[in-house]
C-alpha cells in the first residue's frame, strides 16, 4: 500500500514534468491559419458533426497540439466563432450597420448576406445558424452560446433603428424592435434555404421582395 502510493506521488510528478516540458516547447504551427481551417470544418459539419480527427486533419497539428493551443474543441469553437464575427461574412453586420440610414442598412445587410451565403469559396449557408441547428443536448452550451451572439446582432439591429427613428429616418409609428426581428428572420431564412441549395438569383430576389415591404 506505502509502495502503491509512492508510486502514484512519483506518476505525478512526472505527469506535471512532461506538461511542463509540453508548455515549454515552441508551437511549430502558425495558430491563425489552424484557426482559419478549423473555422472552415465548422462551417462545413457544425459543431457536432466536426470530428477531433477533421479538425487536426485539416489543421495539420496533433490533437495534443490542438489542446495546447485552443484547450479543446468547444473553446476553439468559440474561437472559431469569434473569426467568422471578426473577419468572415458575420462582418457584414457591422459595415451594414454604419450605412446612414435603416434602408440602406437591411439592403446591405440582405443583399450581402445573399452573396455571402452563395460564394463558392464558402460552404453553403451560415455557421452560427448551421450550427445551432444541428446542435443535440449534449451540446447545449455551444447552441446557448450561439444563440446568444444572434440575439446581440439582432440588439444591435434594433438600436440601429432606434437611432433611425429618433432621427426622423424612420417613421413615428414604427417599432424598431419588430422590424429587427423581421431582417434577422429573413437572413435566417436565407442560410437554411443556402444550406438546402438555393441559388445566389433565388436570394437576391428573396431580399429584394423584403426591401420592398420596407416601412417608408
Amino acid at each position: 500500500m506505502y509502495s502503491a502510493s509512492i508510486k502514484k506521488r512519483k506518476a505525478g510528478r512526472e505527469a506535471v514534468q512532461r506538461e511542463a516540458v509540453h508548455k515549454g516547447r515552441p508551437r511549430e504551427f502558425d495558430i491563425d491559419s489552424a484557426l482559419e481551417k478549423a473555422l472552415y470544418v465548422f462551417w462545413q459539419h457544425g459543431y457536432e458533426g466536426a470530428s477531433l480527427t477533421d479538425l487536426t486533419e485539416a489543421m495539420g497539428i496533433s490533437r495534443p497540439s490542438l489542446y495546447a493551443a485552443f484547450g479543446n474543441k468547444e473553446e476553439l469553437f468559440r474561437r472559431a466563432l469569434d473569426r467568422y464575427a471578426q473577419k468572415g461574412p458575420g462582418a457584414i453586420h457591422a459595415e451594414a450597420l454604419a450605412e446612414p440610414t435603416a434602408r440602406k442598412v437591411v439592403e446591405h445587410l440582405l443583399r450581402s448576406v445573399a452573396m455571402s451565403l452563395t460564394d463558392p469559396c464558402n460552404p453553403a449557408g451560415c455557421l452560427a445558424v448551421q450550427g445551432a441547428l444541428t446542435c443535440s443536448s449534449a451540446a447545449e452550451s455551444i447552441k446557448q452560446e450561439l444563440c446568444k451572439r444572434r440575439s446581440e446582432g439582432e440588439k444591435n439591429l434594433r438600436q440601429r433603428f432606434d437611432r433611425a427613428k429618433t432621427e426622423g429616418d424612420l417613421g413615428p409609428n414604427a417599432d424598431p424592435e419588430a422590424l429587427a426581428r423581421y431582417v434577422v428572420t429573413i437572413t435566417q431564412g436565407m442560410s437554411v434555404q443556402a444550406a438546402g441549395g438555393a441559388s445566389r438569383s433565388d436570394l437576391l430576389a428573396v431580399a429584394e421582395m423584403a426591401l420592398k415591404a420596407w416601412p417608408g
